[in-house]
């Protein structure tokens, strides 16, 4: 047998497809490596603390006529939490203030088909997450996170055992004045980076920018990637006062006519009880809505989901505060 040996092969010559080949190799480690982010399937509940808490909880049983599907003790006993239902998967949650004097937004909530394959999405993500997914008291899974302007965003899976699937169909009465949260508003005073998180990381899409005097941009509506729900980013060049604060973090309950939602409630016994105006108007965003508030001044924003003239409003080109 002959025994041929030939010159080495110049490396030159496979270079650029050994690269490729590298590249390739790369990317599908990379691919393999991160997790593939769950869907965010809508708005699940906002935490709120009152001042007085007995009378907010009637502001929201008797005057917008919702029921509570389920409470959480203190330890003398005492409500310390309690689950305001809007829906079948959406609630206020509602509990007694920590401190006089501060915000009462504690956190909002977002829903989610895995909240532990979210987790692990999330921490590929670099994004700070517990090193488990626990079960709350209400049976459901839930971790927190922080987005990058600081607000608590608590990421929930609705168990089958859970509170909310547990009384499905139950404490949802013809009173209410409203069936879903169509939106919640957080405060922002850095747009990009709370832009960047919420549509990169989390999957969110810019639908809508507003402004009170054109000047300014004043909101920018985000939308949940598997759901119309959004978040309406409330700008500010730096956090409002403490009076302002509740009109900011809001919530829009959505109506199909706010005229009609509005006779309702300036019929109800407990209004004699609300001191405000109910005003009606058309919003800059081209739609019919009345904002109502809590004792702690919260807003909720009666709001219609068409313009009033059936016509788009075309989003704001001004730059947010600041720039």
């Amino acid at each position: 047998m002959t025994i041929r040996f030939y010159p080495p092969v110049r490396n030159r010559m496979f270079s650029m497809p050994r690269l490729c080949l590298a590249l390739l190799f790369a990317a599908l480690l990379n691919a393999q490596g991160t997790p593939a982010r769950p869907k965010l399937t809508g708005l699940a509940h906002i935490a709120l603390s009152a001042h007085d808490f007995a009378a907010s909880r009637a502001y929201y049983r008797d005057f917008l006529g919702y029921e509570e599907f389920a409470t959480l003790p203190k330890a003398d006993g005492s409500v310390g939490t309690a689950f305001i239902k809007i829906n079948d998967r959406q609630y206020i949650e509602l509990s007694p203030e920590n401190q006089p004097g501060t915000d009462r937004l504690k956190h909002i909530a977002l829903e989610t088909e895995n909240a532990e394959a979210m987790r692990l999405y999330l921490k590929s993500k670099g994004v700070a997450v517990p090193d488990a997914t626990p079960k709350g008291k209400s049976g459901n899974s839930n971790f927190m996170i922080k987005d990058p302007e600081g607000h608590q965003v608590e990421i929930v899976q609705y168990e089958p055992d859970g509170w909310s699937m547990r009384d499905k169909g139950k404490a949802m009465p013809a009173t209410r004045i409203s069936t879903h949260i169509r939106h919640m508003g957080l405060i922002v005073t850095k747009l990009e980076p709370m832009r960047k998180f919420y549509e990169e990381v989390l999957g969110f899409t810019e639908t809508w920018r507003g402004s009170k005097d054109g000047k300014v941009l004043s909101w920018t509506n985000m939308k949940l990637p598997e759901s119309d729900d959004y978040i309406e980013f409330m700008l500010y060049p730096a956090i409002p006062d403490l009076s302002a604060q509740g009109t900011a973090h809001h919530i829009c309950l959505e109506v199909e006519n706010v005229a009609a939602q509005t006779a309702i409630l300036e019929a109800r016994p407990a209004r004699a009880l609300y001191k405000r105006k109910l005003e009606p108007k058309t919003g800059v965003n081209g739609k019919n809505q009345v904002n109502i508030y809590d004792l702690d001044g919260t807003r909720a924003e009666l709001m219609e989901p068409r313009t009033a003239n059936g016509k788009p409003v075309p989003p704001s080109p001004a730059p947010p505060p600041g720039m």
